[in-house]
Formats: C-alpha cells, structure tokens, sequence
C-alpha cells in the first residue's frame, strides 16, 4: 500500500492493480474467498475501493496463477483446493527452493544477510507460524536474485498456504518444520551453498509430512 507519509514516490508506490492483486489473494488464501466460491466482481470492488480495471487485471493474474477459474458465460470462481495436490506441488518446491537457497548464499547481499539472520532469531518467539514461515521464504527468494525463480516459487508457495490453512487450527504440529528454518536461515547468511541447500530440501520434505500428519485429522 502507499505510504502515507507521502514519502513514497509515484515509482515506488504499488499500482492499484498490485493492491488489488495482494488484498484478493490474501482473502483467497485465507479462505475468506471460500474455494469453488463465485466471484462477485462488483462486491469486490466496493469493499477493495478500488476501481474495475484494477480488480479485473489482479483477477487475471490470479488465473494465471491458478488461484481463480474462469468459465465462459458463468463467470469467474475461486479455484477449489483439493490436498491430494500437496505431493504435486512439494514435488516442484522439492526441486525448485533447495536451488533458491544455494543462489541466496551466493548472492545475497549484505543487507539480506541481515534479515535472514534477523528471521532466524524470530523462530520460537511465538510469532504466527503461517506469517513467518512466509516472509522466511519470500526473503529467501529475493535473496536469490533471480526474478523467474522467484515468480514462480511464490506462486506454489501459495497454492501450498492454502492447503495449509484448511488445517489452521492444528498448526502448532508444523511448529518443529518452521524450527527448521533457522538452520537454513544461518546457513544462507554465511554464504554456505550447500548447506543451505540442504537445509532447504530437508524442510520442504518434513513439511509435506507434517501436513500429511495434519490434514489426515482434519
């Protein structure tokens, strides 16, 4: 969002398509926006305050990102969540963040080093897990400085969030997978590729078998 103070330049400032963009996904990630759920254009924009261009160009990007479905003559829908899509998508992030993690030791600047290292000391704080576990992993994405990495990463990690929060009230049993992280966290912030890789593929495996364990009791 803008900044307030009126700090922020014209560049700098999110466009509105942007906002529109992050306040829809949130609500869909959340599950404010209920999967399978028709989407109402008209109440989006009134409650967003922000225009119908805007809204529709975020509800575009968000079919690209397979967060929303488009059907011709009925409209657009909430793209539904189905858990078996978990070993799919773990598969990707299997492959694809260990990768993430061995460029952000390499690249990351000293500024990022910084904040994953401060990252590192929020674990076991009592911070919300589901809040933290992300800023862990987008701050990982940016450090690698690649945009497509990056791009795409984020978009399977959403798509794993809202897996995850259909077992939300059970989360405390994810609690020893974002522990995990501080490894990494360290690892990445003393430039070390490989075991920062390591790290990272070690997680993403532990986390698909905690959901596991979490969404069976669901």
């Amino acid at each position: 969002m803008s900044n307030i103070s009126g700090v922020e330049t014209a560049e700098q400032a999110p466009s509105l398509a942007d906002q529109a963009y992050v306040a829809i996904r949130d609500l869909i990630v959340t599950l404010k926006m209920k999967p399978d759920a028709l989407i109402d254009e008209r109440r989006l924009i009134e409650s967003l305050g922000i225009g119908r261009t805007p809204v529709r160009e975020a509800l575009r990007r968000l079919a690209q990102e397979q967060l929303v479905e488009v059907f011709p003559r009925r409209g657009m829908f909430v793209t539904g969540v189905d858990v078996r899509d978990l070993a799919r998508i773990s598969e990707v992030r299997e492959a694809l963040e260990p990768e993430a993690a061995r460029l952000a030791a390499e690249r990351a600047t000293d500024e990022e080093r910084e904040e994953l290292a401060a990252l590192a000391d929020r674990i076991g704080r009592g911070d919300d897990l589901m809040r933290l576990d992300e800023r862990i992993h987008r701050a990982v994405y940016r450090a690698a400085h690649n945009d497509l990495l990056e791009k795409t990463l984020g978009e399977y990690y959403v798509l794993a969030l809202r897996i995850w929060m259909i077992g939300l009230d059970r989360a405390h049993e994810l609690e020893d997978a974002v522990e995990a992280h501080r490894d990494l966290l360290l690892a990445i912030a003393a430039g070390d590729g490989a075991r920062a890789a390591a790290a990272m593929r070690a997680h993403v495996q532990d986390f698909e078998q905690a959901m596991r364990r979490v969404l069976v009791s669901v």
